[in-house]
């Protein structure tokens, strides 16, 4: 699949206006929120016009605009048949509800960003709440970005630290694909890991200049955040950059929707996620294989109706759909449950090789506290009930096998 056309500097706006030109949109569809429109959108909509061009905006209103329906719906009536581009002026959310958008409807899509916060600027997918539950749609990259840096560095330091702690993220999401793959069977490309873990040292490397908020360290801030995205277009799927600390991330963002609390950083929530993957790691690192093969030996098989009852609980409305996904999980043959444990005893080498490669959650937690943002679920404003319903139950959201699958397994007797 084609990259989009990356460009990061203090021309952002001149290279989209050129950009359009070469491109021959005369006719251009702008999609912002209420804050993005006044740090960028309007600039953009006025160089757009100036250089003779048709644009139209669509303000997402609301102080927390979520990609969901909602928001899809607002986009699509005012969508026009003559519209020739769509340019998403933001950052995570508006990104995501473009990119969905501008695919079904066929036309392409241009990003603006104003936060280094998340990684999905590049990719295929669209991360939305449908029917409640987190899912990612996919679609299509964007046709090109154009970064303003000044406009980067001038964001939220909020949002500069949930953008490190995205990337953090990717040290237990590597893992966990690398664990998919020795005993779910998942494809893995060793390249591509390499790629998303370089990634994210980069980033450690420059933990100091990314929390001033130099050009410097945002420029490899988001050049890592792009990486990380392209990861998962060239693998096709997030499995790269996505794993269990992103399952607790959206368990969470899931609960407070439904409780109707406040949103949180996707990036923050991945930090911290980080860090209790990190502690699920670092559990099993100290795991020798005769202890391994005593806790395999006394967990038992999962009961369905029992996993049906843990998902219904901590889903409500949601829990059939997310049951749906666990289909293989939950209904394993007693052979089949047997074959698990045996390959998971067979593969521990490999699987504390794995572990070993995860910084400790106290190194995690220390850099994301340099870069200014949250260490801990109290930090973040979740209660340890919040952080306790993400142990037992994220797991349940992907059909992917995660060090908390993992963990489900080998502490099952003790829950």
């Amino acid at each position: 699949m084609t990259r989009p056309r990356v460009a990061i500097g203090a021309g952002a706006v001149s290279d989209l206006v050129s950009f359009c030109g070469q491109a021959g949109f005369k006719r251009l569809l702008v999609i912002a929120d209420q804050t993005t429109h006044g740090v960028l959108g309007r600039t953009v909509e006025e160089s757009l016009r100036r250089s003779g061009r048709e644009v139209r905006s669509v303000i997402l209103a609301g102080p927390e605009v979520v990609a969901d329906a909602h928001s899809i719906l607002q986009c699509l009536l005012f969508f026009d048949r003559r519209d020739q581009c769509l340019v998403a002026v933001g950052s995570g959310t508006i990104t995501d509800i473009t990119r969905f958008v501008s695919h079904r409807v066929g036309v392409p899509f241009i990003v603006m960003p104003t936060a280094p916060s998340v990684d999905g600027f590049t990719s295929l997918g669209s991360p939305l709440v449908v029917r409640g539950i987190k899912t990612t749609a996919l679609a299509h990259p964007p046709l090109a970005i154009f970064a303003d840096l000044a406009v980067l560095c001038s964001a939220p330091r909020s949002m500069i630290a949930a953008g490190f702690g995205d990337m953090m993220g990717k040290h237990t999401s590597v893992a966990d694909w690398r664990l998919g793959s020795l005993l779910w069977g998942f494809r893995f490309d060793q390249e591509v890991a390499d790629r998303c873990l370089s990634a994210a040292q980069t980033c450690q490397e420059a933990a100091a200049e990314i929390a001033a908020a130099t050009k410097q360290g945002v420029r490899r801030l988001f050049e890592a955040l792009l990486e990380s995205g392209f990861c998962m277009l060239d693998f096709g799927s997030s499995l790269p950059a996505s794993g269990a600390e992103h399952h607790y991330s959206h368990f969470w963002e899931m609960k407070l929707l439904r409780e109707g609390r406040p949103a949180i950083l996707h990036g923050a929530k991945v930090g911290v996620a980080t860090m209790l993957a990190a502690e699920l790691y670092a559990a099993i690192r100290q795991l020798t294989r005769s202890k391994a093969a005593e806790l395999l030996q006394r967990s038992p098989q999962p009961s369905r109706e029992e996993e049906l009852q843990r998902i219904r609980a901590a889903y409500g409305q949601a829990a059939d759909d997310v049951a749906e996904t666990q289909t293989r999980f939950i209904g394993m043959s007693s052979e089949a449950w047997e074959q698990l444990k045996q390959k998971t005893l067979d593969s521990w080498t490999e699987i504390q090789e794995i572990a070993g490669m995860v910084p400790g959650p106290e190194e995690i937690g220390r850099l994301i506290h340099q870069t200014g943002g949250p260490a801990s679920t109290q930090e973040l404003g979740l209660s340890d009930s919040d952080r306790d319903q993400a142990f037992q139950s994220a797991h349940y959201l992907r059909n992917h096998f995660t060090v908390a699958k993992l963990s489900r397994i080998l502490f099952a007797a003790g829950q």
